[in-house]
């Protein structure tokens, strides 16, 4: 399999650092092709604008869709988000490696799929959900948090996980057509001892063993959503 892995921390040495060399050396061990897009490192640009395209369709107003439409049939894209498109294109399974911000992902990975996640080349014209670019394809959060697990149940303060992160799971995975994983989540590594983190690692290269066994996330299929309004048929 290709696995592409987009890193989104700052800090080489932190505990997401240690997940994305963990899943590197695992993955390649097992013989497959790892592909990594270290944000931080690439000092990759978050800001969508008129830097994604090498032309334009309107260059009095930008309609962002529009644009992307347009770049996709003209190959207007920039550089730097043509190598990103051609590695989420070639992959069998993507992962996003990267902590829990402010109930969300990190800016520069939400900048990431704001700006290669095109009209036209990643999803559109009947391209989604089940008839998605990635149909057939896997991808999976692996999340570290600040707090406990407790914190991230249906009752704990934070809210539930699944919650937090189904506008990943489910509004940039499952919208592309991947397969979706349930998360690995690592509950408040810095608070760990060493040998909860080596646990946890050790718990990161089991999932990333049984990757393909894993059963994916059951969401609804296109089929039992009405056509007009897009709402679940009675």
């Amino acid at each position: 399999m290709r696995f592409f892995i987009v890193h989104a921390h700052h800090e080489p040495q932190s505990f997401n650092g240690a997940m994305t060399r963990t899943a590197v050396e695992t993955l390649e061990g097992l013989g497959h092709d790892v592909v990594v897009s270290d944000l931080h490192q690439m000092g990759f640009d978050p800001v969508s604008d008129r830097r994604n395209f090498t032309d334009a369709a309107n260059a009095d107003y930008l309609k962002q869709q529009r644009e992307e439409t347009h770049a996709t049939e003209t190959g207007g894209f920039a550089p730097d988000l043509v190598a990103e498109m051609e590695k989420l294109e070639a992959c069998d399974a993507l992962i996003f490696q990267c902590p829990l911000w402010w109930f969300g992902m990190p800016a520069i990975l939400k900048g990431w799929c704001d700006r290669v996640l095109a009209a036209g080349r990643v999803y559109g014209g009947g391209k989604w959900y089940d008839d998605g670019l990635k149909r057939g394809k896997r991808a999976m959060i692996s999340m570290t948090t600040g707090g406990p697990e407790s914190m991230y149940s249906a009752q704990g303060l934070n809210g539930d996980i699944d919650t937090l992160l189904y506008p990943i799971n489910h509004g940039v995975f499952r919208f592309i057509g991947f397969d979706v994983l349930p998360q690995y989540m690592v509950w408040g590594p810095a608070r760990m001892s060493d040998d909860e983190r080596a646990a946890a690692l050790e718990g990161y290269r089991e999932r990333l063993r049984t990757f393909h066994e894993t059963t994916p996330i059951a969401y609804p299929s296109l089929s039992e959503y009405d056509t007009t309004t897009y709402t679940r048929k009675a």
